[in-house]
């Protein structure tokens, strides 16, 4: 996969890789295989006590 953050890099992974990508990119596959990905947006909250 192929990430371009706006105003900023442009980075590519491949498998096993794991990143950080904040808000305002834009990403495409690269080549012919499947690509899977999995977003943990919202953890920094996760398990935060309700009140």
């Amino acid at each position: 996969m192929k990430v371009r953050i706006d105003n900023g890099p442009e980075i590519e992974g491949g498998s096993e890789d794991s990143a950080v990508i904040p808000p305002g990119h834009d990403a495409w596959v690269v080549g012919n295989e499947p690509c899977v990905s999995i977003g943990l947006t919202g953890m920094g909250d996760y398990a935060k006590k309700l009140e």
